[in-house]
């Protein structure tokens, strides 16, 4: 039957797609009995249980893992949080502990602005009632003999002067005149009433050996008592932003030049609680209406017309001061003015001192150009007055200023005054030797009330020479500020920049790199805006970029300045005759040890120079024997070596050097007042 079945056939017609496929069975040798089957089955179930079991076995391990894994992932985020939360707790209690240092800082400096303009209020006060009482003269509401008398009031009693006439450019010339009437006299020491008659001051003029120096000297003088007033010319250039009460007097002041009288706007003000005066020509508005205050062909007939225009204004407001400063040559004409033509007229008390700064510019003229100022040219062209002692056909100005002196102040921080008489005066020497006994060296300084590490509220810690502690707080907060490593063991140098000065890139490089291997850390800053010293400090830093102890300061900061000062060990500068550089006057101050630095041909190092101007005998400074005494043989290596093989005997360097006054309140006052003293007593 199977023979004719043929499962591709149709069965009653019905197509083989739509019929069952044959089943294919096992051979019958294949078949097992009953119990065989039920043995597979329970086989088959064991196999497939075990199977479950391994899989589920594999499904906890796998979960386990990823329960560890959380439970890691976990802890570490607990620690990353705490972590930061410790860090923010940190930063938290650092901004607090230095907004306290700053709230301390700012109360601190509001109360030492507080106490310097309580002293600056009172010494404006007086200056201002002053230059009030010259106002009432020209207006002719007092006369000269009455103005000198309020004058001598409160020149004599200045102290008591300022609690009373407080507000005085609120004051009319009626009241003025009334309260000082009735003013009651008082038992105050007198001091000298000095006028400087000059061409610049700081900050008017902002740079110059005889800019600084009118001013320190003056704000010296007047912390001791004396009182002082400046005459300059306007100059359109001058920066009057640090006038208080600049006013117009509404009088014009006439004053003598070229045959005829001429009309001069007079303006007032007070700087640093000195009394100013400027002098404006109006004829001859002209003179002072340039870019520059020097180098222009008729700069004698400039300064001629102004030293005639203030002792005009002088006389007429009827000033009586104990003593004319003048400066240089340009207003080293006032002297034979003085004696020839205005002692007898009220100034028959007054004495002559004259500053000479250099003897590089000394005013060489025609004979004829001193008739401009009212000067007899033919009674003043001889060799004991203002001939040229090399050109006998001509005038020298600043060898009248001498000659016509009772007194002539030769400033030189390093030079004893043989040594300026013989080798620096230009043709000066024999004028010099005939007098002599006028000459006397001050040195220069720096402002005491600002740059003083006792004082200083820029400095997180104070300091001095008995007590040194601060020193080392403000060199860890200097390192701090900066970015620099804190070992204990590192030398910090420091060097700023100054205007006028350039750098040698490549010198600069040297040293850095010549110094670097014994742990010193460098710190340069400019304090200038020239472009040219910018650019100079940007190719230093390209050539050092990859040094990790040096830090470059691109912008000046003044906080930033004294902390220098205060936190480094040495300070260095290029020249010990430049008479504006003062970084090593401050440096002595703050306890850093100045080091003068110049090429060392043979090693390629930095060396001391200019040391062959220095000379050890009784007319030295004291600044020089200081510098003489302590580091002026010692290099920047030498230096070095004496700070990690000697520090006992660097610090008694440092601190001996601490110890002097070198300030304008030190040496140069005192150099002064005696000056002034004994011209007083002819």
């Amino acid at each position: 039957m199977a023979a004719w079945f043929n499962s591709t056939m149709p069965i009653l017609g019905i197509p083989s797609s739509f019929l069952p496929k044959p089943v294919s069975l096992p051979p019958p040798s294949s078949f097992r009995n009953n119990g065989d089957v039920n043995n597979s089955l329970h086989e088959q179930r064991l196999e497939s249980s075990k199977n479950e079991e391994i899989s589920k076995s594999l499904s906890d391990d796998e979960k386990n893992v990823k329960q560890d894994n959380i439970w890691q992932l976990f802890r570490e985020a607990q620690r990353n949080i705490l972590y930061l939360n410790n860090q923010r707790l940190g930063a938290i209690e650092e901004l607090n502990k230095t907004k306290k240092e700053k709230q301390f800082l700012f109360d601190k400096i509001k109360k030492l602005e507080a106490e310097k303009k309580e002293g600056t209020d009172k010494l404006s006060a007086c200056s201002e009632l002053l230059l009030r009482i010259d106002t009432m003269v020209l207006g002719s509401v007092i006369s000269p003999a009455e103005a000198s008398d309020f004058r001598s009031l409160v020149l004599n009693y200045k102290v008591s002067v300022a609690d009373v006439f407080n507000r005085v450019s609120h004051k009319t010339d009626s009241e003025l005149l009334r309260e000082l009437q009735h003013f009651s006299d008082q038992s105050k020491a007198r001091g000298f009433h000095i006028i400087h008659i000059c061409t610049e001051m700081t900050p008017l003029v902002p740079r110059g050996s005889v800019a600084s120096y009118v001013t320190g000297i003056s704000r010296a003088l007047q912390r001791k008592g004396h009182l002082v007033e400046v005459i300059l010319p306007k100059y359109a250039c001058l920066d009057l932003d640090e006038v208080q009460g600049l006013r117009e007097v509404n009088v014009e002041a006439y004053s003598y030049f070229n045959g005829q009288l001429h009309g001069n706007k007079i303006w007032t003000g007070v700087v640093y609680g000195i009394g100013i005066t400027l002098i404006e020509p109006l004829r001859y508005s002209s003179f002072f209406n340039r870019e520059m205050i020097y180098d222009y062909p008729d700069d004698f007939e400039r300064f001629s017309y102004f030293c005639r225009a203030s002792m005009d204004y002088i006389v007429k407001c009827g000033k009586q001061p104990d003593v004319l400063h003048l400066h240089n040559w340009e207003t080293a004409i006032v002297g034979p003015l003085f004696w020839d033509i205005f002692y007898n007229k009220g100034l028959g008390g007054t004495r002559i001192l004259l500053t000479c700064h250099d003897f590089d510019s000394q005013g060489i003229e025609q004979p004829n150009k001193l008739a401009l100022c009212g000067l007899d040219p033919s009674s003043l062209h001889r060799h004991d007055r203002l001939q040229d002692n090399s050109n006998t056909q001509l005038v020298n100005i600043l060898k009248g200023g001498v000659v016509y002196s009772n007194r002539v102040v030769i400033m030189s921080s390093i030079h004893p005054k043989h040594t300026i008489v013989r080798n620096l005066s230009c043709e000066l020497e024999p004028t010099l030797n005939v007098h002599g006994d006028k000459l006397v060296v001050a040195p220069y300084g720096f402002e005491k009330s600002t740059w003083d590490p006792s004082t200083d509220y820029f400095l997180p810690e104070n300091f001095n020479a008995e007590n040194m502690n601060g020193k080392a707080v403000c060199k860890v907060a200097l390192l701090q500020q900066l970015g620099l490593s804190e070992h204990a063991s590192s030398i910090i140098v420091g060097c700023n920049f100054s205007e006028g000065e350039d750098i040698d890139v490549k010198k600069m490089k040297d040293i850095v790199l010549n110094a670097k291997q014994n742990d010193v850390q460098f710190i340069l800053m400019n304090t200038s805006e020239r472009p040219v010293l910018n650019h100079a400090l940007e190719s230093l830093k390209k050539e050092l970029k990859d040094d990790d102890n040096i830090k470059f300061v691109g912008a000046y900061d003044e906080a930033l300045s004294h902390l220098l000062f205060a936190g480094s060990d040495i300070m260095l500068y290029r020249s010990l005759l430049d008479a504006t550089e003062e970084t090593p006057l401050k440096a002595l101050r703050y306890g850093a040890a100045p080091i003068v630095v110049g090429p060392d041909t043979q090693k390629n190092r930095m060396i001391p120079f200019d040391r062959n101007f220095m000379n050890h005998d009784q007319e030295a400074t004291k600044y020089s024997k200081i510098i003489n005494n302590t580091f002026e043989n010692m290099s920047l290596g030498l230096a070095i070596d004496e700070i990690r093989s000697n520090p006992s005997k660097w610090k008694r360097r440092i601190v001996e050097a601490m110890s002097h006054d070198l300030s304008w309140d030190g040496e140069c006052y005192e150099v002064h007042i005696a000056a002034y003293s004994a011209i007083k007593n002819m």
